[in-house]
């Protein structure tokens, strides 16, 4: 058994329970927030059979593709201590970022 932890953009989250539970998936939704842009993120945990793994990243991957987004929050430029750009960045946004861990051991009561 495997454990799944993907973390997603919070605009993916919800079509991609709702792809996961449809396909027969149980998973369970974190709020999250990253580091880059300090948006919302997602953490979601599943815990599937090892030959279910390709699987479900395969949905993940058709639900959770990566876009083009412009931000205008400051971000930090490279290389120099302190300073910042206050012009809109073009940024990629979105896709996954998928953890699978080994399970020893699964108890449901």
């Amino acid at each position: 058994m495997k454990l799944l932890i993907a973390v997603v953009q919070d605009e993916d989250a919800n079509r991609l329970v709702s792809r996961l539970m449809t396909e027969g998936f149980s998973v369970t939704k974190l709020a999250t927030t990253g580091g880059f842009l300090r948006s919302g993120n997602t953490t979601l945990l599943s815990g599937v059979e090892d030959g279910q793994v390709d699987t479900v990243i395969d949905l993940i991957h058709q639900v959770c593709s990566p876009r083009k987004q412009i931000s205008a929050a400051p971000s930090p430029m490279g290389g120099m201590n302190g300073s910042y750009s206050h012009y809109p960045l073009e940024v990629t946004v979105g896709g996954a970022t998928v953890f699978v861990l080994s399970v020893d051991q699964f108890v449901k009561v």
